[in-house]
């Protein structure tokens, strides 16, 4: 099922549809599913990012609030627009549910024009404020740069994660970018399932390419990357011809045509804390990760090296150092 083409209702046992959400669904060209509890909405938006959820509060008000504050309290679920129906007289239900973060609150029934722009303005809303990639659905660098800016203002603790996947330029020439989109969709999997899992309140996001950023606290460094890698290093493999599976390698050609082996595709992390470096601003902490990315790259297969030096602006043009027993 295309989740990104669906439209996930939820509404109470024997509830009639609203017109307002099938009309919705027909002129847009959205699948409509509608669900009976909350738990199958978390399912749903858990394995696959729908392009919309509608929370009906119509009859089941405190239980919708709660729901939809859960959905838009967590960096994976709360890319997803929702849009809660509300009866025309629930003010206070109607700011409870704004108040939990829902992206509109409509009427129903309610004035039919201003009710559809309202639907309509939501989605146009969610996708302009949060660019998700087209094939990971993760978000993109707008909300990267939001989420490590978020961390600095609030002065917790933080390690951003630059993930790089090694050698997958010469498996998309070879096995050509279907096959690499398959790759790239089955990182961000991993990545988002190991995260959510191991790091609470982390955050996934997608550069573009091969490139990714995930941010948790630096206490689940080493337990997340060493997972991530573990996972990584078992599944690569089989996106493999068999051959190429068994030889570890297979023949690529270098610019001037000269037969090289090419191995297994590797993911390189690069990890950078403001454990030791006091970030005034986004772009601190993205390049100096990108610089531990381009460390880890320079090692022999899947590592994760943590930048422990504690320098002055002025000094880290200096190399970064070999990672500590047990960072790679």
């Amino acid at each position: 099922m295309a989740f990104e083409n669906t439209l996930v209702y939820l509404g109470h046992d024997g509830d009639t549809l609203p017109d307002l959400v099938q009309r919705f669904c027909s002129v847009r060209g959205l699948r409509l599913l509608p669900v009976e509890s909350a738990q199958t909405v978390i399912s749903l938006v858990n394995r696959s990012y729908p392009a919309c959820i509608v929370l009906d509060a119509r009859n089941q008000g405190d239980a919708v609030v709660e729901l939809c504050s859960r959905l838009k309290s967590d960096a994976f679920t709360g890319i997803v627009p929702v849009v809660m129906l509300a009866a025309p007289d629930a003010k206070e239900l109607a700011a409870e549910g704004l108040e939990a973060g829902a992206d509109e609150v409509l009427s129903e029934p309610g004035p039919e024009r201003e009710n559809w722009l309202r639907f309509e303005l939501a989605l146009r809303r969610a996708s302009r404020d949060v660019s998700v990639h087209p094939t990971t659905r993760l978000p993109g660098t707008f909300q990267i740069e939001r989420e490590i800016g978020e961390r600095i203002h609030t002065g917790e603790e933080f390690a951003v994660c630059y993930a790089d996947l090694d050698s997958f330029k010469e498996f998309n020439d070879r096995y050509g970018y279907n096959n690499g989109d398959r790759v790239i969709l089955l990182v961000s999997r991993i990545l988002r399932d190991l995260v959510r899992a191991l790091a609470p309140g982390g955050f996934v996001g997608h550069i573009g390419g091969d490139d990714f950023i995930f941010i948790i606290h630096p206490r689940f460094i080493e337990t997340c990357c060493d997972q991530i890698i573990q996972v990584f290093d078992e599944l690569i493999p089989f996106q493999y011809e068999e051959d190429d599976r068994r030889a570890g390698y297979f023949m690529g050609k270098d610019r001037r045509g000269t037969l090289y082996r090419v191995p297994l595709m590797t993911l390189s992390i690069g990890i950078v804390t403001n454990q030791l470096h006091a970030f005034s601003h986004t772009a601190e902490a993205s390049e100096l990760a990108a610089e531990m990315k381009g460390y880890a790259k320079t090692l022999p297969g899947s590592v994760f090296v943590v930048d422990r030096r504690q320098l002055s602006p002025r000094d880290r043009v200096v190399s970064a150092t070999a990672p500590s027993e047990g960072e790679s």
